[in-house]
């Protein structure tokens, strides 16, 4: 088996339980391993090299809300609150008349399509995630056999299953939310989620895992929440669950429930070390929340659970984590997800640590080194792979390099501050995964993305098209989305 070494002006490597620094370093692989990491010459010898130069190379990034969906916050991420109704479904669409806006084929392509837009980002772990509004109901087990199919040929790790549900948020005629709920197609998922477990596992592939990856909490009856719980302790796979994410969830929640969500969570037996949270923001201590305690990030810290930060998609829809050091430093696990377009988690690392400096007036309330621990250490230590997120001898070979020598970016100080700083993961000139190169140059050999991108055009188009039909008071494509400004008329 050949050994092949991966050299660039930075590299991030790993000692002690941290990432390390290393000027004119270099990665020796050799087969889906690393042997070596260290100086440039300083470990054995190889039969080839490949010199990517003025970069930064990283342990690939994990992302653990992935998005595989055509670009929606686009649509739904600037509304005021009277059209931001229009874009839920109504009660009546809900009961009467939905439908899939795409068919499995199209479905598929989407996914594959947001696959190679995480790995252009420098993504080589993904949890993939997708917007259930322009399904008939939500994911099925086909659905994710096709996407574990695409991303297993592309060389994209994945963590997945289909998703969800036993009821759906709602906009009742009033123009009030509440939830329909269908308990039976609720059951239906969760048995096509267990038979998913079952097929990823005789897949027998380190890039095709099952996961448990059920709706927001809302929506989700006791019964299908205690039903995952159960799942998932028999199988030992990691269950993704949204939850405090919103004041609303935490609104539907109580009056369904009689308790707030994360106590839903621990009465459920779901909330524990394999539980990831995607947003993980209202919590008691938040200034939008009355209990204004830290019993909550207390609770989340003792039970091992993983909050999966979105930084990028919460600031979009007027949310922020309050606050990342906080969280670390009550021992709560933190892992990072990009939940919207571009899956960028360089810019979502920038606007993470930027918001945590508003919100605590001090520059130094969130560091870019802590929070690209969360995308690299932070992920892995949520999947349970210690082989994962670090560059060291016996991990697994996912490397990741982001460009640095372009003028548009200034000057190079730290390379970490700079990438976050001054770049965005487009950088990306370099991705391998499990020891095969996947991107190499920017681009992934056999894709044509332009052709990628105008088919997606085309869906998006449809997609958006399909919005006034679910709207509870019917109001046309201009209505529903006006432009940022007048026409010329």
């Amino acid at each position: 088996m050949s050994r092949r070494a991966i050299r660039a002006d930075h590299v991030l490597g790993h000692s002690d339980g941290e990432h390390v620094l290393i000027a004119d370093g270099e990665v020796v692989v050799e087969g889906r391993r690393i042997v070596s990491v260290g100086p440039r010459g300083s470990g054995p010898e190889t039969e080839d090299a490949i010199e990517l130069g003025p970069a930064l190379l990283l342990p690939g990034l994990i992302d653990l809300d992935a998005l595989t969906d055509i670009d929606h916050t686009l649509l739904d991420s600037w509304q005021s609150p009277e059209l931001g109704l229009g874009l839920q479904w109504s009660r009546d669409y809900a009961e009467h008349r939905r439908r899939a806006v795409f068919d499995a084929e199209e479905r598929a392509f989407i996914r594959e399509y947001g696959f190679v837009q995480l790995l252009l980002h420098g993504v080589t772990t993904a949890m993939p995630i997708a917007s259930e509004v322009h399904s008939d109901w939500a994911e099925t087990h086909a659905d994710a056999v096709a996407m574990a199919e695409r991303a297993e040929k592309l060389g994209l790790r994945v963590y997945l299953g289909p998703s969800y549900r036993s009821g759906v948020n709602v906009v009742d005629a009033d123009g009030s939310r509440s939830l329909y709920w269908n308990e039976e197609l609720g059951v239906a998922g969760c048995a096509g989620a267990a038979r998913f477990l079952d097929w990823a596992a005789a897949r027998e592939s380190d890039l095709v895992h099952g996961a448990l990856l059920p709706c927001r909490i809302e929506t989700l009856s006791e019964d299908l929440l205690c039903r995952t719980a159960e799942l998932a302790a028999a199988s030992g796979v990691p269950v993704r669950l949204h939850a405090l994410q919103g004041l609303l969830e935490r609104d539907l929640v109580r009056a369904q429930f009689g308790a707030t969500p994360l106590e839903v969570l621990a009465r459920t037996g779901l909330l524990g070390p394999k539980l990831l949270l995607p947003h993980g923001i209202y919590v008691d201590s938040h200034p939008r929340v009355d209990a204004r305690t830290d019993a909550d990030i207390a609770r989340l810290a003792e039970s091992g659970v993983t909050v999966v930060h979105c930084p990028l998609t919460s600031a979009r829809h007027g949310a922020a984590l309050h606050g990342f050091e906080r969280y670390r430093a009550a021992g709560v696990g933190l892992a990072l997800g990009t939940d919207s377009f571009p899956p960028d988690l360089v810019r979502g690392i920038d606007i993470g640590v930027t918001i945590a400096k508003v919100l605590d007036h001090r520059l130094d309330a969130a560091t870019y080194g802590g929070y690209l621990t969360a995308a690299t250490l932070g992920g892995a230590d949520a999947l349970g792979r210690p082989d994962l997120g670090r560059l060291a001898p016996g991990a697994t070979a996912d490397l990741v390099a982001f460009r640095l020598g372009d003028p548009l970016d200034g000057v190079i100080a730290d390379p970490v501050r700079t990438l976050c700083m001054n770049s965005t993961a487009r950088a990306t000139i370099f991705s391998m995964i499990a020891g095969r190169i996947v991107v190499r140059d920017g681009a992934i050999a056999g894709i044509d993305l332009s052709a990628m991108t105008r088919r997606a055009q085309t869906l998006f188009e449809r997609m958006r098209a399909a919005y006034p039909e679910r709207d509870y008071r019917g109001r046309t494509i201009d209505q529903l989305f006006p432009p940022s400004f007048r026409t010329w008329a």
